[in-house]
């Protein structure tokens, strides 16, 4: 049951329009039945723009070519034999494994006639319906970007070869769209939002015709809005999530690709901003930092998006080694050769759609000699439950943890009420290093108002060091963790002490103050449907001030 208190401490930063949204989102399609819809005459199939998309098809995941010859889908680390056609509502599958059938990013797996196939089942027998998860309005986005993408940016010859698919395809893209466009997300915002935008405004601006107008300038209404706030001046997306801003620079670089003059003025600046925050969050690996909701293969990486940024002709990153801030979303950090490490002193998310985040303020990642040691939890899935509840938890970060609490009130898969937030954020860059120190209030509403304060100092020397303060008015227990990737391991481990071997060679970790240090196991989730085991290092103490840290070197 859910408390009154809970539910008043996560809805009192909803906007009103999500408010109104809400209430439109719940009612709407109860009081109407949605099989009734009707999106009027398509018309004729109308001109296409003619434009080239680059190599921006989304990652297929774990799908196959031969597998999906024999009906074989395989989404968030899940299997299912669905036929061929698929069976487009199967039971016994989550709505985000659902929504990943729907999505069609699978199609770029496909030969064309066999795309014709799938496309041409769905039109036919997956019509709208109450309880049709691909009649949402955030798949029939992704959906209509990538049979627009797919058909008419990669395939254009087989339409030109068969009319009466093409414009079969055009009177279902006429339906989905027209129908997202009275069913925009304004009840979430964020990127489902963005994503509805972008599909507007591709679509509007790739076909000539009045109804691709009327999409096309509710699209650009929508973006200009939704790129100010969501990439703010550090280029990096406003949910704080390096996966969610791969997939906002693959929608920006997609509808650059239009090369229509108004959308692409629009776009370009803030592809370019989004490119460079990228560089800052991605490990010597080439794979982004599990920040908050993030898994590793779910979108094109780096060198996919600028391989397409250098098609487009757009100016390209130029990452450099040292110290680097992206100020708006708190992520701090130091790169040089192999060594590698990002702090997270900001905000969990926007206020009003706080869905992605986790328990992490003042945690870290590190890499050392090209090599992850230092990681977070990852997301396994986005199911209410044990697994997402853990990942989302400050025990499966870098930090402290007080009481045995969470620094946020996280409930539900998505929803979080009362949360921390960092003060007093001071960044210190140096040519051979950084410090950065700050506190947040995350446990002040425990008995004794406690408040954990930390500082970062990476030493020109390469020693990274970590200093803690917890004050309370009354004795409170404490764990700082450190959790370390599965191709880590323990060599030595004394009261204080630790000795870790990881893939580049070998490290040690000394603690200071008056606790004790043990191990314990832990879960790495760096892929949807993902579990690994690991070791985390958990320094305990108890006290109304406790002042403890460590150093990690080589």
């Amino acid at each position: 049951m859910v408390s009154f208190g809970l539910l008043w401490r996560t809805i009192r930063h909803l906007r009103p329009r999500q408010i109104g949204g809400q209430l439109r989102h719940r009612l709407r399609d109860r009081l109407r039945d949605p099989a009734r819809f009707f999106a009027g005459d398509a018309g004729a199939t109308p001109v296409v723009r003619r434009f080239r998309v680059p190599p921006l098809a989304s990652l297929p995941g774990d799908n196959t070519r031969e597998g999906l010859a024999h009906g074989s889908f395989r989404f968030v680390g899940e299997s299912a034999g669905l036929g061929w056609p698929p069976d487009w509502q199967p039971a016994g599958r989550s709505k985000l494994w659902r929504y990943n059938l729907h999505y069609f990013d699978w199609i770029w797996l496909l030969e064309p006639a066999a795309a014709q196939l799938a496309v041409n089942d769905w039109i036919e027998s997956y019509r709208p319906g109450r309880g049709r998860d691909g009649w949402e309005a955030y798949p029939v986005s992704l959906r209509t970007l990538n049979w627009i993408s797919y058909f008419h940016g990669h395939h254009p010859e087989e339409l030109t070869a068969r009319p009466e698919f093409a414009a079969r395809l055009w009177a279902s893209l006429h339906e989905q769209l027209t129908w997202l466009a009275v069913r925009l997300e304004h009840h979430l915002g964020a990127n489902h939002l963005f994503e509805n935008a972008a599909a507007l405004a591709y679509a509007g601006a790739a076909f000539d015709n009045p109804a691709a107008g009327g999409w096309l300038r509710q699209g650009l209404r929508l973006l200009k809005a939704e790129i100010t706030e969501q990439l703010p001046a550090d280029g990096l997306h406003f949910e704080r999530s390096p996966m969610y801003h791969l997939r906002i620079l693959h929608l920006l670089l997609l509808l650059a690709s239009v090369r229509h003059r108004e959308l692409r003025a629009l776009v370009e600046p803030a592809a370019a901003r989004g490119l460079d925050a990228l560089t800052q969050v991605l490990h010597p690996d080439g794979g982004i930092a599990l920040l908050n909701d993030a898994a590793l293969g779910v979108y094109p990486g780096a060198e996919s998006l600028t391989a397409a940024a250098r098609e487009l002709e757009l100016p390209l990153p130029q990452p450099g080694a040292g110290p680097f801030a992206l100020e708006d979303a708190g992520y701090f950090g130091f790169r040089r050769g192999g060594d590698y490490v990002i702090c997270d002193a900001g905000r969990v998310g926007p206020d009003y759609m706080p869905g992605h985040a986790h328990g992490d303020i003042f945690s870290f990642e590190m890499s050392v000699a090209g090599h992850r040691v230092v990681v977070d939890a990852g997301v396994h899935d986005y199911l209410d439950g044990e697994l997402r509840a853990y990942c989302r938890s400050t025990r499966a970060h870098n930090t402290v943890e007080i009481e045995g609490r969470d620094q946020c009130e996280f409930w539900g898969a998505f929803r979080v009420g009362r949360r921390g937030r960092p003060h007093d954020v001071r960044w210190h860059p140096a040519a051979d290093g950084f410090e950065l120190e700050g506190w947040h209030d995350g446990y002040r509403h425990l008995p004794g108002r406690p408040v954990h304060r930390r500082r970062f100092r990476r030493h020109a020397t390469g020693t990274f060091e970590v200093v803690d303060r917890v004050t309370a008015r009354r004795e409170v227990h404490v764990q700082s963790r450190i959790h370390l990737d599965p191709a880590c391991t323990i060599l030595e481990l004394t009261a204080d002490r630790a000795r870790i071997r990881h893939p580049g060679g070998e490290l040690a970790v000394a603690f200071q103050g008056g606790g004790r240090l043990t191990r314990e196991p832990s879960i790495y989730c760096p892929r949807f449907g993902e579990q690994q085991h690991g070791t985390t290092l958990v320094y305990s103490a108890h006290g109304r001030r406790i002042d403890f840290g460590y150093r990690i070197a080589g």
